[in-house]
């Protein structure tokens, strides 16, 4: 039996416990090895090429951290900085960032080459729905037996469909004949 920091790795389930907890994509303090880098001050300011144990000196007697920002270049570039803060603050634009992103969806809207008028604009006040809620819509119109020799009346059909949907969408993808359906796809209209 193992005694010791890392005496509970022998259960297999919890083997990602006896991993170090470090940055994952910065190396800082210790975990540096490079022996001389370009270092930069915690208020911005060049301190020039430096041995990295001054660099570590550096950054202990600021009571800060030292951290590699640029690993691929020549000396490698660390900075002075407050790691957790630094840390602390870019969870907090991703949040925001992912708070302020919109995921666009696609909705489908099946017609048939013999449509009535009624059915029609039931389709379009939909669609229209839909792009107004800043979705795309992707419009399909499915041929039956022969229907697909007369293909021309489809793609009549999605013009229709897309000038009458004109002051919310604009057309982003052509109609095109893909095996049996031909489909075409709108965007919501930019606003000017």
């Amino acid at each position: 039996m193992l005694i010791g920091p890392f005496s509970f790795c022998l259960n297999p389930f919890i083997v990602w416990r006896c991993l170090p907890i470090s940055s994952m994509e910065h190396q800082i303090n210790e975990e540096i090895r490079d022996k001389e880098v370009r270092l930069i001050g915690d208020d911005g300011q060049q301190l020039g090429i430096v041995p990295i144990q001054q660099a570590q000196d550096a950054a202990v007697e600021k009571g800060m951290d030292l951290v590699k920002i640029a690993p691929q270049a020549k000396p490698p570039v660390c900075k002075i900085m407050d790691y957790g803060k630094f840390r602390f603050e870019q969870a907090k634009r991703e949040k925001e960032a992912r708070k302020n992103q919109r995921v666009v969806e696609i909705k489908e809207i099946r017609l048939t080459p013999n449509i009535d008028v009624g059915d029609l604009n039931t389709k379009v006040k939909n669609a229209c729905r839909f792009l107004k809620d800043g979705d795309k819509v992707k419009v399909s119109v499915r041929f039956r037996g022969r229907e697909v020799t007369h293909a021309s009346l489809g793609q009549d059909l999605l013009h229709r469909f897309a000038e009458l949907c004109s002051e919310c969408s604009t057309v982003e993808k052509q109609p095109k004949l893909e095996g049996r359906q031909m489909l075409m796809f709108l965007a919501p209209a930019k606003d000017k």
